[in-house]
């Protein structure tokens, strides 16, 4: 079901404007179409005088890099599908439109600013929410399956026993990154590109609030104890953490590096076992731990004489809730693996043709790893072979999956795909690892490998010519989830012993999928 509440009467009452501007709007002919002035008049009620985004999502070159030239302008012109965008190919002509795409994809020419009082002005609260003591429906709570569906701009709540779908809301524009749940499973934290963050009560079936922590951001994390939700943004170059219990913000830190210089957040991760938030920094050679506890640190950045008790002599240091370690590596990486323990990170080299691990205990690159054909790590995920701790990840560059033994970092084996993977998923209990090949001309084609022979036992063909990928499991493993990744898409339920398929639901290209059970576990191969 979906609710009428106060954030869709918003929506609408939005939407009214801009079609009433475009209604209303006369504007002059000229030789030059004025790209900006078009914008002014047509586009800023909801995306904002400064091109932000408002109701609207944010035009600027750092959120459009999926709509370029002819796309972006078939946008303009027709509107965008299952959105409350307008068409405006009958208000103005081919010459303003291109004028108007040049427009919103050209730079910004400064970093914007978002400030504490940024963020809570944008605070909104559901006004229809109540609180319920008890679910309002008898499925399991710990066996729920969220469904992102990306086509429309909703989530989906699955009973993962029945696969019934027990409600269905709207979320913020362009959701992404994984939705992150509370410690206890009741609360889910659902992210925009544009920086909106979603707060909804899976007991409640109701949103509780939003707010924007960000104008571009990457992802989000939750602390051990759930008080806490960082987001990782790019644009401004910050790392906004809210309270989980309000969503307001408790800090906002600026990512200046050791040289001074700015840089932006390509992800933050929860570090459950060392009660930190992990940044991975785009722009400068570090790795970020900030202390989620109020007895993080004390961490130091320059010249320390002596840690003895009592007799602390250095530069500066940062002790407490939120305190910043400072990790220094050879050169910036995007994508981070945890070993199980969190006490080891393989990340990405900026060439994409290694992996660098770094060993958080000592602060330190420990060993590199040959894995050409730029490894996807942020999929990459870990289980016992044959009484050994593997981890393994697809590649978006070649079709294979490379096998490491993380207690000594060697090459276990180089898998052959179809083509180049983008998801990686399996289970405490079951005997296969589900592997996509999403980014090559096989992408209707699953892999199923067993664990412990690491060899393809079967390749599943669930909907010939369409987009399949992003598996999850319900709960006992006993089902696998798979995405028809199209706007006219599917969720196909398969039996995870017999590989069989079991039901199919009809959705608007669904994309993540994550149950509640298996991501506050942090359950034997899922990337966390």
């Amino acid at each position: 079901m979906i609710r009428n509440t106060a954030f869709s009467e918003m929506t609408r009452a939005a939407a009214a404007v801009a079609v009433a501007v475009t209604v209303g709007s006369s504007l002059p002919v000229t030789a030059a179409p004025d790209g900006a002035t078009i914008y002014s008049d047509l586009c800023a009620s909801c995306h904002g005088e400064t091109r932000l985004g408002g109701v609207g999502p944010a035009l600027i070159p750092e959120a459009l890099k999926r709509l370029r030239g002819a796309s972006l302008e078939d946008v303009i012109a027709h509107g965008r599908t299952a959105t409350q965008m307008p068409a405006f190919s009958q208000t103005i002509g081919p010459e303003d439109i291109k004028s108007v795409a040049a427009f919103i994809s050209a730079p910004l020419d400064h970093v914007p600013t978002w400030t504490e009082a940024d963020i809570r002005d944008t605070l909104v609260t559901n006004t229809d929410y109540s609180a319920a003591d008890a679910p309002l429906f008898d499925a399991n709570p710990m066996n729920i399956t969220l469904v992102v569906e990306t086509g429309d701009h909703h989530i989906s709540v699955l009973d993962g026993d029945t696969f019934d779908v027990l409600d269905r809301f709207e979320t913020p524009f362009a959701v992404h990154g994984g939705p992150k749940f509370s410690p206890d499973g009741r609360y889910v934290f659902v992210m925009s590109r544009d920086g909106w963050v979603q707060k909804y009560d899976i007991w409640s079936l109701a949103e509780v609030a939003r707010v924007r922590a960000g104008i571009n951001s990457r992802n989000v994390a939750m602390s051990a104890d759930g008080k806490w939700l960082a987001v990782a943004n790019y644009l401004p170059h910050t790392l906004t953490i809210l309270s989980t219990d309000t969503l307001e913000p408790a800090q906002i830190r600026t990512i200046t590096a050791a040289d001074g210089t700015e840089s932006r957040v390509s992800a933050v991760y929860q570090a459950p076992e060392r009660e930190s938030f992990i940044l991975a920094l785009k722009d400068a050679p570090e790795i970020w731990e900030i202390a989620t506890t109020e007895d993080g640190g004390p961490f130091f950045d320059g010249f320390v004489h002596s840690h003895e008790a009592g007799m602390k002599e250095a530069l500066s240091d940062e002790v407490g809730l939120f305190a910043r370690r400072r990790i220094l590596v050879n050169e910036p990486m995007d994508d981070f693996f945890f070993t199980p323990d969190y006490r080891n990170l393989i990340g990405t080299s900026r060439s994409g043709d290694r992996g660098v691990v770094v060993n958080l205990d000592v602060g330190r690159e420990v060993a590199s790893l040959p894995l050409p054909g730029m490894p996807h790590l942020g999929s990459g995920i870990s289980w016992t072979s044959q009484g050994r701790q593997v981890m393994a990840t697809p590649h978006l560059g070649e079709g294979r999956l490379s096998v490491i033994d993380t207690a000594d970092w060697s090459l276990v084996k180089s898998i052959e795909t179809l083509g180049p993977g983008f998801f990686l998923r399996s289970h405490e209990n079951t005997r296969y690892v589900w592997a996509d090949v999403f980014m090559g001309p096989h992408k209707d084609k699953l892999h199923i490998l067993d664990k412990d022979t690491l060899e393809i036992v079967r390749t599943l063909d669930p909907d010939p010519g369409k987009t399949v990928g992003h598996i999850e499991f319900t709960m006992d493993g006993s089902h696998a989830l798979v995405s028809v990744w199209e706007n006219d898409g599917a969720l196909i339920v398969f039996d995870s012993e017999t590989l069989e398929e079991v039901r199919r639901l009809p959705m608007s290209k669904p994309v993540g999928k994550y149950n509640v059970w298996n991501k506050i576990s942090f359950s034997d191969g899922t990337s966390h």
